[in-house]
């Protein structure tokens, strides 16, 4: 008899032994007494009533959801695949257990349905260069819907956009003409500045002769060899101007001259 009290004694230690918990800093224990909540325990040792009392242990890390791939037709009437991740942590491990059934299916969910109804509201133009404020309306709808259960969402950021080959081959036309636009401007921009400049130096050269007699000077091109180098003077054009006149100068008097003298073959004038 002494026996089995012991033997008993030492089942029932055991048993007693056996439901001391231990729950990690990041982790939290909701506790249940006869179905009835009493709340959340942690972090460290403590002990759960065998048979009365039921636990269950939550992670109040950040957890990292992948948003399956989700095709979208956009406002503007294109069809898109996009895939995104979200980052969320439980603030509340008492909300997250009683409120709702399973929350990380709960907030996976929330997080497709929430990103195909932003996305098909925006155009592809937004979606594109604006993606920082579509993960930011993605993050407060979904911290919105999520809120009551006790859990909080730090980030949604979309990861990847893929289009149809006939709208790349599109967008690269646009981009293309964009650049060719840009270039056309940037040329045009050179023009104008550059005529400036040179208005510029015409008006100073003109109030100031010896200007232009130094930049002619600096035009000298000097071309050298082995064996000898050759000197390359530039030919203004009043040089020209210059010689048309002297020849113009020249060109009547000689015409005169051969008006005045008789033609050879003319007899001469008879005496009688």
């Amino acid at each position: 008899m002494g026996t089995f009290l012991i033997s008993v004694g030492v089942v029932a230690f055991l048993i007693l032994l056996g439901d001391i918990k231990v729950v990690r800093e990041y982790e939290r224990a909701v506790i249940f007494r006869l179905g009835r909540l009493v709340g959340a325990r942690g972090p460290g040792i403590f002990y759960v009533w065998p048979i009365i009392e039921q636990m269950v242990k939550v992670e109040l890390r950040i957890v990292t959801l992948d948003i399956p791939r989700q095709e979208v037709i956009t406002r503007d009437n294109v069809t898109i695949s996009v895939n995104a991740v979200l980052y969320f942590r439980v603030y509340d491990p008492v909300d997250a257990i009683v409120q709702i059934q399973d929350f990380l299916r709960a907030t996976s969910q929330i997080a497709q349905t929430t990103m195909r109804a932003v996305i098909g509201q925006s155009e592809l133009d937004e979606m594109l260069a604006e993606r920082d404020k579509i993960n930011n309306t993605l993050q407060k709808i979904i911290d919105g819907h999520t809120d009551p259960w006790g859990i909080k969402v730090t980030a949604v950021e979309v990861k990847d956009v893929e289009l149809p080959d006939e709208m790349r081959r599109a967008i690269a036309r646009q981009a293309e003409a964009e650049r060719e636009r840009r270039a056309k401007v940037i040329a045009a921009e050179g023009e104008f500045q550059a005529s400036q400049r040179l208005s510029d130096a015409a008006d100073i050269i003109g109030a100031h002769p010896p200007a232009l007699q130094l930049r002619f000077l600096q035009t000298v091109v000097e071309i050298s060899t082995e064996k000898a180098s050759t000197v390359v003077f530039p030919l203004p054009l009043e040089m020209f101007s210059a010689v048309e006149r002297i020849t113009q100068a020249f060109l009547p008097q000689a015409g005169s001259e051969e008006e005045q003298s008789p033609p050879a073959n003319e007899p001469p004038p008879s005496l009688g």
